[in-house]
């Protein structure tokens, strides 16, 4: 029955209501002198009901924000109390057009068709009304009967009356509209804003995976080594104590470079590049795992940053992998085609992977299969960044051995010269 509605909103409406009697009830009474009502005496009492329906109907239009439907059946009381009291039409009347835009604009699915509804019915009655009860219609000049006369006389005003009901009401329908146009594309736009912010803290959080995870992997690996070799080989010792500071320091720069991007919301910093491939595949020989490389073919010129990057993560990923679930020496195949580059890293794995696992692996049903009882997000990420440039990937387990594939699709590269120029 009622609305939330704002105080200010409310206060202006109970503002505008008050001038509205006081701009209105002065007329009506002027006119209720010359033309009193026809039932109710003496004078002095059709001046007390003009002036109370005068206050009730504009009340009615002051709470029609607040609650159309108590609004429109306060303004329904108050003209059937005019006309049962024989009351000429006034100027106060006005304010139903308020109530008719208040049902419209603010009221239920319902509400907005029986006040559609009411604009119609109250037409007809009040052009009967002033046609049967207010005018002489047997003054008017024309040759056919006095009953027809009144029958096309009721027709034109309530013609006229109910056009007018039509507009306000129409009026309201339109705001109706209009507002709730506004508020889809506020609703769009918090969308779009929520969308954009989950994107990017799944940006962030892949970018946080793929430094922090393989850091980490080669320095366990390092600890593992040196903590084996500290009695028997001081010098290995030393030499995997070097490798963990150098490549802890390394991760943490990445990490403050991902965090200042956060905190700016700059996307665009320094990024890893295949002239980086190197020490990744220098990390992960010193944490004790051998990388087989072959590029064939070679690039012919300067591949996409894009591209450059996503190769870079995904080789990251899976060497990680790799270091923390495989055994042995790791095969890793680029192929550098003409409209696109081919990635495969094989390795084997400890615990060969059962049927379901190695099927959910395949089709991504599950974030991560590298190896029994590990389950994480790397997968997920290696997928992510194919599919991010318009590529695929490909990971599961066969015959002891896991298997990274992925198409990544370049478009015309440059050569160095031209990107020297």
């Amino acid at each position: 029955m009622f609305r939330p509605v704002p105080r200010t909103w409310l206060v202006l409406d109970i503002v505008g209501a008050v001038f509205g009697v006081l701009l209105t009830l002065p007329m009506s009474l002027a006119f209720a002198v010359e033309s009193p009502s026809m039932w109710v005496h003496p004078a002095w009492l059709s001046v007390t009901l003009h002036i109370l329906i005068a206050i009730v109907m504009w009340g009615a239009a002051a709470i029609s924000r607040l609650s159309p439907a108590l609004a429109l059946m306060i303004a329904w009381g108050a003209a059937i109390v005019q006309m049962a009291a024989g009351l000429p039409p006034a100027a106060y009347n006005i304010a139903i057009f308020g109530v008719l835009f208040g049902t419209a604009a603010w009221g239920s699915q319902r509400l907005l068709w029986m006040g559609g509804a009411s604009t119609l019915l109250g037409g007809i009655l009040a052009g009967f009304y002033i046609a049967v009860v207010q005018f002489d219609a047997s003054s008017v000049v024309a040759p056919a009967p006095p009953e027809l006369r009144v029958v096309l006389l009721a027709l034109l005003l309530g013609i006229t009356i109910g056009f007018a009901l039509v507009i306000s009401w129409g009026a309201g329908l339109l705001w109706r509209l209009v507002r709730h146009g506004q508020q889809t594309r506020e609703a769009q736009l918090r969308a779009e804003t929520l969308a954009a912010e989950e994107q990017e803290r799944v940006s962030i959080a892949r970018d946080m995976h793929d430094v922090v995870a393989h850091s980490l992997a080669v320095v366990i690996a390092q600890a593992d080594g040196a903590r084996y070799a500290a009695a028997a080989a001081p010098e290995l010792a030393q030499e995997a104590l070097g490798t963990i500071a150098t490549t802890a320091r390394s991760a943490l720069s990445d990490v403050r470079m991902l965090l200042t991007q956060l905190r700016h919301r700059q996307s665009d910093g320094p990024q890893p590049t295949l002239a980086d491939l190197e020490t990744l595949f220098a990390q992960v020989r010193h944490a004790g795992v051998e990388p087989r490389v072959t590029v064939d073919p070679m690039p012919p010129g300067e591949p996409p940053g894009a591209i450059q990057l996503a190769v870079y993560r995904i080789l990251q990923e899976a060497l990680t992998n790799a270091l923390r679930h495989g055994t042995g020496d790791v095969d890793v195949h680029l192929a550098w085609l003409a409209d696109r580059v081919e990635i495969r890293v094989r390795n084997s794995i400890r615990t060969p992977l059962p049927p379901r696992a190695v099927a959910m692996a395949r089709t991504g049903a599950i974030p991560q299969a590298v190896g029994a009882g590990h389950a994480g997000h790397g997968l997920v990420g290696m997928r992510e960044r194919a599919q991010l440039v318009g590529g695929t990937l490909v990971a599961g387990a066969d015959a002891g051995f896991f298997t990274v594939s992925a198409t990544l699709p370049i478009g015309p590269q440059h050569s160095a010269a031209d990107s020297a120029r």
